[in-house]
């Protein structure tokens, strides 16, 4: 089974997180119960909703468990000799334009907020290079080479 790899604040999210599925899938059981009486042209499309949206909180409740019974805790300061998980690493692309990146696991990925996965083409790439080193990936426009330019 693959470690996750947190960071404590990370963990405790996760914590808190799983809390909150747990009571959101008792209050969504809850409903399905309460409107799961089928008319005679079958079962309530509401009811067939919820089951769906149940299974969405399962499904993530279950990663979340699995994460946090394999998870090895980053102690001390992050590394800026090399790129960790927990790394922010700031980028030049080719264009000369920049990035600023956070490295993190695939449960707490958000491309939206530069939270890029350990296991993602870039995220993988990145995992221990240092300061000046350039990176290759191939993506949908071509090749692209990022440099290495910050980590903090």
């Amino acid at each position: 089974m693959k470690q996750t790899i947190l960071t404590q604040e990370s963990f405790n999210k996760l914590q808190q997180e799983l809390s909150d599925l747990k009571k959101k899938q008792e209050n969504i059981i809850a409903q399905i119960e309460e409107v799961a009486q089928p008319d005679e042209s079958g079962e309530d499309g509401l009811a067939t909703q919820l089951k769906e949206e149940l299974e969405l909180v399962i499904d993530r409740i279950e990663k979340i468990e699995v994460a946090l019974e394999t998870a090895k805790i980053i102690t001390g300061k992050i590394s800026t000799n090399k790129i960790c998980v927990g790394s922010k690493v700031k980028l030049k692309i080719k264009d000369n334009s920049t990035k600023i990146f956070e490295i993190v696991s695939d449960l707490e990925s958000d491309p939206s907020q530069s939270k890029i996965s350990d296991s993602s083409p870039l995220g993988q790439a990145l995992l221990n290079k240092k300061l000046n080193d350039t990176v290759e990936i191939e993506a949908p426009v071509g090749k692209i080479t990022y440099k290495i330019i910050e980590i903090k």
